[in-house]
């Protein structure tokens, strides 16, 4: 009997050795927090490609911009002693009249359901600019706008980055277009303080930067060798951007 007993003690602890080595291995593999199984459980099948919880997250960004940056940008109108805030707020009108469109479009489409009011931080905001007068309604629109265009704008690259699904492509390339389009004007404003964007940026990364050291005052390095094509090919296309070293008038295009 004794015998039978410490075989069975053996065999057990043979087993729950071997259940333990392979514990890490399954569960690893199964469990609900890891990116591949998130992304497959919040997956649906369209027409037009998978569609994400990412994907639908900018549905709903897109439409949230709108319900309140177009209301703030036909106030700056209205409101704004200077010009170039008040062409900013055309900008903002005219371009996100255009996105709530195409938002709504594609989200019927897809079946998603999206917001009728704006959130309760974004409701704030347009009590803050309604509350304020002259110069500093000014500063507070250029800076609450340029802060929010901002951090969408990331969104929108990297929903453009990985969307499998077409429709929410084009409306990430209508959006980019868009809000570079409103940073830009707002940033003709020359109210924007571009020191508290930098810090808000730096205290939300948790990596540290790369890159070249620091410039020595006074120092000379040696410049590059340029970038060209090689052999005899001929080139149509035209580079995207203004001269190198040229800062356009984004007023001028209102």
């Amino acid at each position: 009997m004794r015998r039978v007993n410490g075989t069975a003690l053996v065999v057990a602890a043979l087993l729950a050795t071997l259940a333990a080595l392979a514990f890490p291995v399954w569960s690893y593999a199964d469990r609900s927090g890891t990116g591949q199984a998130n992304l497959a459980a919040s997956t649906v099948s369209t027409r037009w490609g998978p569609l994400t919880a990412v994907d639908r997250d900018l549905l709903v960004k897109v439409r949230l911009a709108g319900l309140w940056e177009l209301p703030a940008g036909q106030q700056a109108i209205e409101r704004a002693p200077s010009q170039s805030v008040k062409a900013a707020g055309d900008h903002l009108v005219v371009g996100h009249t255009d996105l709530d469109a195409r938002a709504r479009s594609v989200a019927s489409q897809l079946g998603v359901e999206l917001p009728n009011q704006p959130t309760p931080e974004q409701q704030g905001w347009l009590r803050e600019l309604t509350a304020s007068t002259g110069p500093t309604y000014e500063r507070l629109f250029a800076n609450l706008l340029r802060r929010a265009h901002g951090k969408v704008f990331a969104v929108i690259a990297q929903v453009r980055n990985s969307t499998r699904n077409a429709l929410i492509r084009q409306l990430a390339d209508a959006s980019n277009q868009t809000v570079l389009d409103h940073i830009t004007m707002l940033e003709a404003t020359g109210l924007v303080d571009f020191d508290a964007i930098a810090n808000e940026a730096a205290g939300d990364a948790t990596a540290s930067p790369t890159g070249p050291p620091p410039p020595v005052p006074g120092s000379r390095i040696p410049a590059p060798a340029p970038a060209v094509p090689t052999g005899t090919q001929s080139f149509t296309s035209l580079p995207s951007g203004p001269p190198a070293g040229e800062i356009g008038d984004p007023a001028a295009r209102q």
